[in-house]
């Protein structure tokens, strides 16, 4: 069996999943049984000013069967007492001592307002912080959450006022809602933090019910944005881990990946696009804590597969090959291949094709008067169309064709220069 064990900012843990911020760590005997179950860590619901919360709350998004394919929340940030937290808190660490136990944070953008919960928080043994900077809704409205997050300068100097009495590792939990997360990422580094965690969700609104028009969720009928997670936000979550992680500036500190983490396979994506540990929260809440089990187990047996002694072995080993579209190879090519004895002539890449791709995959018909499909190659532009809409695995391949000497549009862009220069002269 591989070590699981990660450091991720001086923080030790047994394995990299960790529950976020979220409902499911609300309390202490949610967390402990999390930790029962098998979790490497959990990051405690944002502590903060006494919270109200609404009812309803939640809405989700269903799509072609599946259930919670998108998750959207109006709920703010925990509502029960500090002193109650404090001691839960406590609790909690005293009798899980080898579990990593961090806490959220968020309050007003002042200086002893953050000295003053840091200290508290600290004070009762928690492994580190998470500062809170990107919650889209609620809070954002009294200037916390992504308020502060998306204005680097806040993001920096509230960071710097956290480290300038925090005695334990600060994660600064960036907002997605931003045009570019490596700005505010810059931001905290520059502040001093020791680690990122990213992302928190995005500005949503779930859907409205045509019978009563109301927004989902809605409370006695207003409606209002929430925040989006869940597997139908993970593309969005693991560019821009990988933008952090491809940035000298940035990678300096360790990054924790949040965002649709939903099995070993998503955590397994994450931690080779640069995370050093990853967060759960959506799939704890469709299918409970066990779901760690099948997590420990997958990555695990993938460890094994791949000769792996550690999983931090895995860490980054994606970063390099994440690029910018300027620096692809426009050379390169590949065509697609219709494997016509797996292939049950569904249509389906036919129709894609003809209608709305490069109308190069033709219905012919053999001598028995059969039907099949078939690519013309020298048409496709290996645009992976055919093979995605495909119902059947392994029917049509995606096949590479040796072509030119390779070049880049900048490269391109370059030799023209040269080549303008060259006829001036």
């Amino acid at each position: 069996m591989a070590d699981l064990t990660i450091h991720f900012a001086g923080i030790k843990a047994p394995n990299p999943f960790w529950l976020a911020s979220a409902p499911p760590t609300n309390t202490g005997y949610q967390v402990q049984r999390a930790f029962e179950a098998g979790w490497g860590g959990a990051v405690w619901k944002t502590l903060g000013d006494p919270i109200i919360n609404t009812s309803s709350r939640f809405g989700a998004i269903h799509f072609n069967g599946q259930r919670v394919a998108g998750f959207n929340n109006i709920e703010l940030i925990t509502d029960r007492p500090l002193e109650v937290n404090l001691k839960e808190i406590e609790e909690t660490k005293k009798k899980y001592p080898n579990h990593a136990l961090m806490v959220s944070l968020m309050v007003e953008p002042q200086q002893e307002k953050w000295h003053e919960i840091v200290k508290k928080v600290e004070a009762v043994g928690v492994d580190g912080l998470e500062l809170n900077f990107g919650c889209p809704h609620g809070m954002a409205e009294r200037g916390m959450g992504s308020a502060s997050g998306q204005v680097p300068e806040l993001v920096e100097k509230q960071t710097h006022w956290v480290k300038e009495v925090a005695q334990t590792p600060v994660i600064v939990k960036l907002t997605p809602n931003i045009t570019d997360v490596t700005a505010t990422a810059y931001a905290a580094v520059q502040g001093g933090a020791d680690a990122i965690s990213m992302i928190n969700t995005i500005n949503s609104l779930a859907g409205v019910d045509l019978d009563t028009w109301n927004t989902i969720p809605h409370v006695a009928g207003k409606g209002a944005h929430g925040g989006y997670c869940g597997p139908a936000v993970k593309p969005i979550a693991l560019n821009m881990v990988a933008e952090c992680a491809r940035s000298p500036e940035i990678n300096v500190v360790p990054i924790c990946g949040i965002g649709g983490v939903s099995n070993w396979r998503d955590a397994v994506e994450f931690m080779l696009m640069g995370a050093g540990s990853v967060q759960v929260c959506t799939a704890a809440m469709h299918h409970g804590f066990r779901i760690v089990e099948d997590m420990i187990d997958g990555l695990n047996n993938y460890l094994d597969h791949k000769g792996l002694a550690s999983v931090n072995d895995l860490i980054g080993k994606s970063v390099h090959k994440y690029s910018d579209w300027g620096d692809l190879d426009l050379n390169y090519k590949i065509v697609a291949r219709i494997h016509t004895e797996i292939c049950i002539n569904c249509n389906k890449c036919h129709i894609a094709c003809e209608d709305t791709s490069h109308q190069c995959i033709d219905m012919l018909t053999s001598k028995d008067g059969s039907k099949y499909l078939e690519v013309r190659e020298e048409d496709c532009v290996g645009c992976n169309l055919c093979q995605i809409v495909c119902p059947v695995d392994g029917a049509i391949d995606m096949i590479e064709i040796p072509s030119e000497t390779p070049m880049t549009w900048k490269e391109r862009q370059t030799a023209l220069q040269q080549l303008a220069g060259s006829l001036v002269k």
